[in-house]
């Protein structure tokens, strides 16, 4: 039996009630790597035929969680960031991300003077997911065409978040419309 969307969400809000933390979080990996592996699933989510863009496959009401298709049509870098108080659990689909992680080197977690050490870098390819947690620090780097399926712990257009410019050595907030 092929694993669905539906399968994933019931199995993920089951890891996520019993286990409010990385474990959880850790095992919603490992499901959505389960996901990536039905074909069926990446050709309606985000294969050829899928509107390019993101777009929302399933919001939790009760426990928070967002799961997203993202389809792009060009190459993007973002800069340093961190999902604030979410976590996020990227699931490469078509092409590669790299990513890259990085450690905060002053005392702070706010915005303002930041100084940042890159500490590791990878490439996730299709079928392949990485965990973000909490205020987790990671850039993205993707190629055109990249498709990947990424599930937050919360909505992020209500998450105050942070991005990093690592040459003038400052965190600023990411300002989203409906943020608080």
């Amino acid at each position: 039996m092929t694993y669905t969307l539906d399968a994933f969400v019931k199995d993920a809000q089951a890891s996520l009630k019993a286990h409010d933390g990385p474990e959880g979080r850790e095992k919603v990996r490992v499901l959505l790597e389960k996901l990536l592996a039905n074909k069926a699933f990446v050709d309606e989510a985000v294969g050829p035929a899928a509107p390019m863009g993101t777009r929302k496959l399933y919001e939790d009401k009760d426990l928070g969680f967002v799961v997203l298709a993202h389809c792009n049509a060009k190459a993007h870098k973002s800069p340093p960031h961190d999902h604030g108080s979410s976590w996020a659990v990227y699931g490469q689909a078509v092409r590669y991300t790299d990513m890259s992680e990085f450690k905060r080197l002053d005392a702070s977690d706010s915005a303002g003077d930041a100084r940042l050490e890159k500490i590791k870098s990878y490439r996730l390819e299709p079928g392949h997911a990485g965990v973000y947690d909490v205020k987790a620090i990671h850039a993205i780097d993707y190629p055109d065409g990249s498709r990947f399926v990424r599930v937050t712990g919360r909505d992020l257009d209500y998450v105050q978040r942070l991005k990093f410019d690592m040459a003038a050595g400052k965190a600023i907030t990411i300002e989203s419309a409906s943020a608080s």
